[in-house]
């Protein structure tokens, strides 16, 4: 199966630890969504991540090929269901190329916050990871 990453799971050496089975596959966009953070991690020390539906925006993200265990160990690191819950998307490489994965949204979706500092650098790592930025 796929599984569509954003924000800090596309950091290289967080997915290692989280889910070492995973095999990176392409950059994707998920049209029609943005990237908020959201309530409040003490693990975090700030907003997290998610995404909302948002016509006309879009979410850079990562495709992982990963397996049932894997899924299971992601959901484990995302509090499955209780803070995250699973959603199916089709995602887009550049070349037009479409998975149809699954993601991580937030279970409610809270007041928009400002993630740490700390927090920022994982993404940032990850999309450096990817050669985004």
């Amino acid at each position: 199966m796929y599984y569509f990453a954003y924000a800090s799971n596309m950091n290289h050496k967080q997915m290692a630890g989280r889910c070492p089975e995973a095999k990176s596959k392409a950059v994707a966009t998920l049209p029609n969504f943005k990237l908020i953070f959201t309530g409040y991690s003490r693990l975090r020390k700030g907003a997290v991540a998610t995404i909302r539906g948002s016509k006309g925006d879009k979410v850079i993200g990562a495709v992982y090929e990963i397996n049932e265990a894997g899924l299971r160990k992601l959901d484990k690191h995302e509090n499955h269901p209780v803070d995250y819950k699973h959603l199916d998307v089709r995602v887009f490489t550049d070349s037009g190329e479409a998975y149809d994965a699954v993601t991580f949204i937030k279970a409610r979706q809270e007041e928009e916050g400002q993630p740490s500092a700390e927090y920022r650098t994982i993404i940032q790592q990850g999309y450096r990871d990817w050669g985004i930025i």
